[in-house]
């Protein structure tokens, strides 16, 4: 399955030959050692370590219910009548098909995914870069993009990538996209980075959003099992960068929801104290539930949110 699609996710592993996730994990982790697949938090790809990116299709099979979550919550930030930029990413694809509501709006993309996601949008007004068609990821790149970026202000931007860490912050595996998302960061005033706990922890060749320049990450809530992610945000949140985590909880136990306010609070860097206690997850695990803009949720699903913000 990783030869054919070049990334698989552990729980279609797990459906497909009709056992656990725990036991698929441990299998993966013995071909890993047998130099046959590289191990990936949520799933296994083609070994290839930094140097290897996986096309859309495998991409869009990955984390799917994360992705949905992190764009439901990711959309509550978005004002009526804003401006923003959006990047490439089926992540922001997800979040993108939730903007399509939003009166006023504008959106400056590289994506023609999101712009298609955004096409029958009667209040929202799209803006697309110049550039080259990178065919794998359907993003414009090159100097055209980066050149058609210059002078631009925006309030937000809304940038995915292939992995990030406290240590080097947001990273992608292509020099090319690498590049036009820092143009797209030069032109926001706030940066919100979208990624599931898959990428947690990963680090690829090409930085794209240093740490200290993220205001806001927006993810789902790490596994029990799954310490590394946790540990990862928490040195996110020690380094300044505000956490919201978002995930589905039951019916029964939802609450209504309610917008949040939009003011980023203090300044950018300070200390960070976790709620909850516990171990690395343990925060994660007891988040509060605040709601969000629930745009686009199925039913009995609500945006479950730890909002890790200054003391």
């Amino acid at each position: 399955m990783v030869r054919a699609n070049g990334a698989v996710s552990l729980r279609e592993l797990a459906r497909v030959v009709q056992t656990s996730e725990v036991t698929v994990r441990r299998d993966v982790r013995a071909l890993e050692a047998e130099g046959l697949l590289d191990r990936r938090h949520g799933g296994a790809v083609l070994p290839g370590g930094f140097t290897r990116e996986s096309g859309f299709p495998q991409k869009s099979h990955l984390a799917t219910a994360e992705k949905t979550a992190i764009a439901d919550l990711a959309a509550s930030f978005v004002e009526e009548g804003e401006a923003i930029v959006v990047g490439a990413g089926t992540t922001t694809q997800e979040l993108a098909r939730r903007l399509a509501r939003v009166p006023g709006l504008t959106v400056v993309t590289n994506s023609l995914l999101v712009a298609q996601a955004l096409a029958h949008a009667n209040r929202v007004e799209v803006v697309m870069t110049g550039g080259t068609l990178r065919g794998s990821n359907y993003a414009l790149v090159g100097s055209g993009a980066e050149q058609s970026l210059h002078g631009l202000r925006v309030s937000r931007a809304f940038l995915s990538g292939s992995g990030l860490t406290a240590e080097r912050g947001l990273s992608t595996s292509n020099m090319l996209s690498a590049s036009v998302d820092r143009a797209l960061v030069q032109a926001a005033a706030e940066v919100v980075v979208l990624a599931d706990h898959t990428k947690l922890g990963t680090d690829t060749m090409f930085q794209t959003v240093p740490t200290d320049v993220i205001t806001r990450l927006v993810t789902d809530e790490p596994p029990a099992h799954d310490d590394r992610a946790a540990t990862e945000l928490h040195s996110l949140a020690d380094q300044g960068v505000q956490i919201a985590v978002a995930g589905a909880i039951p019916e029964a136990d939802a609450v209504p929801a309610t917008r949040q306010p939009r003011p980023l609070p203090g300044p950018r860097r300070g200390q960070h104290q976790m709620p909850g206690g516990g171990g690395p997850g343990a925060a994660f695990r007891g988040a509060t539930v605040l709601g969000g803009d629930q745009t686009g949720t199925g039913a009995g699903e609500r945006a479950r949110v730890a909002d890790l913000r200054r003391r």
